[in-house]
């Protein structure tokens, strides 16, 4: 028999509903202050103990709370997914017909895209062309903003990618749609959108970003770790957050995703050595 939600669960999934998403790190914040605020039993090593809790009461209404890895830092996210809904029709009591057709054309260019972006531009040609209903420049960039402001794009410099929300929610519904499309990461066997590309047509692995500069890290002379080719792109940096996120993160979380951090670009080559 599963064990009873306390107040302390009860509180942290009513935190992580109202954010949508949120880092690991303020997980581990808001489980301690959950369990400190309510008076329940706390061990910092058992916020997965913690959260299997709260999954057992969702599972009769197919929600769960399921942890994501981000594409941009590398970091661990919770979301809150709902599991009776595995398409765009989670999104259709937020946004117009016209909106969501929008966000599926996106998604189309993003997962058709060599870097897992797509250009504003690209996004705009779309709006002119929806079948429901077409939207004025004007109006797609505010829709655009909109799918920002609630976490399923993500957008630096006129460049959208799919946010980890969106991928933590919709990998299953991705997975059918564009299938052979979709590819995981070489290193940590998620799904991988924003990566890099092992150029050995006859390999062609992916490895996000964060990955990629962790694997590779200290090493001068990059080699596929598939086919053991020479690895052209630059190697991204590894983010000092990784490690360094403030252990005072705020218990209550405000918005799930903090300023992102900067990767090297993944569309620069480097000569091979002889």
């Amino acid at each position: 028999m599963s064990r009873p939600m306390g107040d302390s669960h009860k509180r942290f999934l009513q935190t992580l509903m109202s954010n949508g998403i949120i880092s690991s790190l303020q997980a581990k914040a808001l489980h301690r202050h959950c369990c400190e605020t309510h008076g329940a039993h706390y061990s910092s090593d058992r916020l997965d103990e913690f959260i299997d809790v709260i999954n057992a009461q969702l599972q009769p209404m197919f929600m769960h709370v399921r942890k994501g890895m981000s594409e941009e830092d590398g970091l661990q996210y919770y979301a809150l997914v709902n599991m009776a809904e595995t398409d765009i029709t989670r999104m259709s009591s937020d946004y117009a017909d016209n909106e969501l057709e929008l966000f599926r054309k996106t998604m189309d260019l993003i997962v058709d895209s060599e870097n897992g972006t797509a250009s504003s531009t690209d996004i705009l040609n779309c709006a002119d062309s929806l079948q429901s209903k077409k939207l004025k420049k004007k109006e797609t960039e505010h829709v655009l903003n909109k799918f920002v402001q609630d976490k399923w794009l993500s957008e630096k410099q006129g460049e959208y990618t799919l946010s980890t929300r969106c991928i933590i929610e919709m990998e299953q519904y991705m997975r059918t749609i564009y299938q052979d499309l979709i590819k995981m990461c070489y290193v940590c066997h998620n799904v991988a959108f924003q990566s890099q590309i092992c150029e050995n047509p006859h390999c062609g692995i992916k490895m996000h970003l964060p990955c990629v500069a962790r694997y590779f890290k200290g090493r001068s002379d990059p080699h596929c770790p598939s086919c053991n080719d020479f690895w052209t792109h630059e190697i991204p940096e590894i983010q000092q957050s990784q490690g360094s996120q403030s252990q005072s993160s705020s218990a209550a979380p405000g918005p799930a995703h903090g300023p992102a951090p900067t990767p090297s670009t993944s569309s620069g080559r480097r000569s091979r050595r002889s």
